[in-house]
């Protein structure tokens, strides 16, 4: 085979996939700043942010799972009425647009909802989580980042529904200046607000959440400029959620609230892993919180290869074309572990180099040992949790979103919490223990998900939003 011709095949997969990472990247951009900041406050601000972001991620990544399959409905009206045209150059025909429109002034009603009992919760977490084991102290530590955090989820999911809309029609425009700035500014941002410089006050850590939060209102205002830029998705643009259609709402619900359950238990794991590290002290729950916003670093170019493979499976369901699918999960597969391998040979030549955004000389001996010995297995971890991420969003594709839910039950919470006690305690291998039990909860659901995906894919199909019932 022509090399030439196999990088050929994935560009598709790769300019849609793009994109969604490199937002994902911003978001975590974000909480990455924040959580390097904080390390030059003290360890325990460092232990009470990264509880604080941990919990953020979790209902951030729920909230987003609500307008996730808003792209696949895109997608799917999109082809169809693509076929409606007589030429490439022209709009969408028959009732394509419509449905466009229905399912983006939907969805944003359906993300303003959410992102408001999100914040709720959030906050309500924030005093709740003594009850599970967590230091009175270092929660008291954390909530005012939590408050402070919350509100930020309105704009950080009005820019989720911009970008599904825009991925959904194959314009997924680009981020990339936005999020070199948001980063410059958020990191000084958070300066001003632990320092008082330019006269700000003084907040601690309550100033980190502020400052991430003031950067999604600007992350999501400059790629509503790009959107509405765009001469071919201007007019299918509709913000007014109070026009949204009931049928549609209830669509985007059905859809979600599965995708939101699949990916708030795929967080729910990770919260829980974290929960039983700050068992182990304040240094070891530190260095989780190092090592595991690494991973996640690394977690969102599979983000973006599982919702770009997802639409375009959306696509080729939509046409009857089951061979295409199957093609484009294979390559979705194969692109997601030569990504992870490049990460792994990093961290096995520079483990240090790695984990130096992190750490530095004041850092105690616990904390970077503990961190350097988490860094390994976070590679199995990384195949793990990607792989069983890609093949969630091929089943989506399929408009199947109930059966990534029921087999993380499975994975997750059968296997991999059973596998957490067991090594960590029973085992007594501590908090390296924790994370082989992640591994083979995410092990064992990537598995069980990709045999769903090959069982489904014959019949696939996916629905028109205006027929649906």
């Amino acid at each position: 085979m022509n090399p030439r011709t196999g990088v050929r095949d994935y560009r598709p997969l790769i300019a849609v996939s793009a994109p969604i990472a490199g937002i994902q990247l911003a978001q975590v951009a974000l909480t990455t700043t924040d959580l390097t900041m904080m390390g030059l406050m003290s360890v325990e601000a460092i232990a009470a942010g990264g509880l604080a972001i941990t919990l953020y991620n979790q209902l951030r990544t729920m909230c987003v799972g609500m307008v996730t399959a808003v792209g696949n409905l895109v997608a799917s009206s999109a082809a169809r009425g693509e076929d409606d045209r007589r030429s490439p150059g022209e709009r969408l025909g028959g009732k394509a647009e419509e449905e466009v429109r229905q399912v983006v002034r939907s969805a944003f009603l359906v993300a303003t909802a959410m992102a408001v009992l999100g914040a709720g919760i959030l906050i309500g977490l924030g005093y709740a989580m003594v009850w599970f084991g967590q230091s009175a102290h270092t929660l008291e530590l954390a909530r005012p980042a939590i408050v402070t955090l919350a509100p930020g989820l309105i704009p950080m999911l009005w820019l989720n529904v911009l970008r599904q809309f825009a991925v959904g029609m194959r314009r997924p425009g680009s981020l990339l200046w936005v999020t070199l700035a948001s980063i410059a500014v958020n990191a000084a941002l958070d300066g001003a607000f632990i320092y008082g410089w330019m006269g700000m006050p003084r907040l601690g850590l309550a100033g980190i959440g502020l400052a991430t939060t003031l950067v999604q209102f600007v992350n999501f205002f400059a790629f509503a400029m790009i959107v509405r830029r765009d001469r071919q998705l201007r007019h299918l643009l509709s913000l007014r959620g109070w026009k949204a259609d009931i049928r549609t709402v209830r669509e985007i619900v059905r859809l979600g609230v599965p995708i939101c359950l699949t990916y708030g238990s795929e967080a729910g794991i990770t919260s829980v892993a974290t929960v039983l590290m700050g068992t182990f002290g304040p240094a070891m729950l530190a260095a989780h919180n190092i090592v595991n916003q690494l991973a996640y670093i690394a977690y969102q170019f599979n983000i973006g290869i599982s919702q770009g493979s997802s639409i375009l499976i959306s696509r080729a369901a939509s046409k009857n074309d089951p061979a295409a699918a199957r093609t484009i999960a294979g390559r979705a597969m194969r692109l997601s572990a030569v990504l992870m391998a490049l990460f792994a040979v990093f961290y096995l030549v520079a483990p240090s180099w790695a984990l130096w955004l992190f750490l530095d000389h004041h850092d105690t001996p616990q904390i970077q040992a503990a961190a350097h010995t988490l860094l390994y297995l976070a590679i199995a971890h990384q195949f793990f949790k990607g792989a069983q991420n890609v093949n969630v969003g091929l089943l989506r594709g399929l408009g199947n979103t109930k059966s990534g839910f029921h087999i993380t039950l499975i994975g997750y919470w059968a296997i991999g919490v059973p596998a957490m006690l067991l090594a960590g305690y029973a085992l007594d291998l501590g908090g390296p223990g924790i994370w082989i039990g992640l591994c083979l909860g995410f092990g064992a659901t990537a598995v069980l998900l990709l045999r769903r995906f090959h069982r489904d894919l014959p019949t696939a199909t996916t629905p028109s939003v205006l027929s649906a019932a």
